[in-house]
């Protein structure tokens, strides 16, 4: 079977939902929390923030979240990812089990082994190889999830010993919020079939990475060889791979609204090569009907339903308010 029909095998219709980036601290914290509320007046399921030290990074994303949460009423939060080399998971469930229930039930726990070298070596914290990371990761996932749960938790691991641990409070969302494990590794991806409710499915990343190389990675035969990691592991834990939600993030959006084209461009896409780009599903070209029509074909071809249109809301609205919920 190719990847291409693994990855649309019994491929389940979700309704559409979308996430934005947080705004930038760079001005007025009363500004700041308007626009998160524009986000959600637009119709956007959720706000995420990136997890980093370097860079000019401003935010903590525990600490923009939860303002995030407490500027609105319906949008619901969440980190693209957390690095999990920063947080123990006993201290991340703590944060994440206390939002979730300040916010009324609005967390969706990102989870990622990490990526950016500077970060760590910024803190001083080692940075591992990819399979110690990973390991570490899958670690990470049982003690939170478990600690999610209603019994105490004991864990043995490797990287991670908890002792009869009762993890309090119990978050609203039953039974835990959901998670997002995001990477481009197989490794990764197919811990997300296993332990997660929503798969990133992302290009590798790392600093020392081609931009065009990343952007090759999101072709469509590569990008439905991902996606079927993630199902046919799922299959394999004994899990029902209908119950996975899948997330991309857009490289490159360029919609014309009104007679002016709106754009959101990531690095990758900026230095890449313009055919590279152009049969990618993480591309998004056209008018906002041309637009309509490939997410939808998208979604049909790959199950691909939740998605990240990059950080300018001129060019993700008119989509969003096309296509949330449908």
């Amino acid at each position: 079977m190719s990847p291409e029909q693994s990855a649309a095998r019994s491929v389940p219709v979700r309704p559409f939902r979308f996430t934005t980036s947080m705004p930038a601290l760079d001005g007025p914290v009363s500004r700041w929390r308007d626009e998160i509320r524009r986000i959600e007046d637009l119709g956007f399921s959720s706000v995420s923030i990136s997890d980093h030290f370097t860079g000019g990074w401003a935010m903590d994303a525990l600490v923009a979240m939860t303002v995030a949460a407490e500027a609105t009423t319906r949008l619901r939060v969440s980190a693209m990812v957390f690095c999990n080399d920063f947080r123990h998971p006993v201290l991340l469930h703590k944060s994440l089990a206390n939002l979730d229930v300040f916010s009324g039930g609005r967390v969706e726990v990102g989870l990622g082994a990490g990526w950016l070298r500077a970060d760590h070596d910024a803190a001083g914290l080692p940075f591992d190889p990819p399979g110690v990371r990973v390991e570490r990761l899958a670690e990470s996932i049982e003690v939170l999830l478990g600690l999610f749960g209603d019994k105490p938790v004991s864990f043995a691991g490797r990287h991670y010993q908890v002792a009869e641990l009762d993890g309090l409070p119990k978050p609203v969302q039953r039974p835990h919020p959901p998670l997002l494990v995001g990477g481009g590794s197989r490794r990764i991806l197919e811990l997300a079939g296993r332990r997660a409710d929503i798969v990133g499915v992302n290009p590798r990343l790392a600093p020392d990475v081609d931009p065009l190389a990343a952007v090759d990675e999101m072709s469509p035969e590569r990008f439905a060889r991902k996606v079927a990691w993630a199902r046919d592991a799922a299959v394999a834990a004994g899990r029902d791979p209908a119950t996975l939600e899948f997330q991309l993030r857009m490289f490159d959006v360029r919609v014309v609204h009104r007679g002016v084209e709106h754009r959101a461009s990531s690095s990758h896409a900026r230095l890449a090569d313009p055919a590279a780009l152009a049969s990618s599903p993480s591309v998004l070209h056209g008018s906002v009907d041309e637009c309509v029509d490939r997410l939808l074909a998208i979604r049909e071809r790959y199950g691909v339903n939740y998605l990240h249109l990059g950080g300018n809301l001129d060019a993700a609205a008119p989509i969003v308010a096309r296509l949330a919920g449908r």
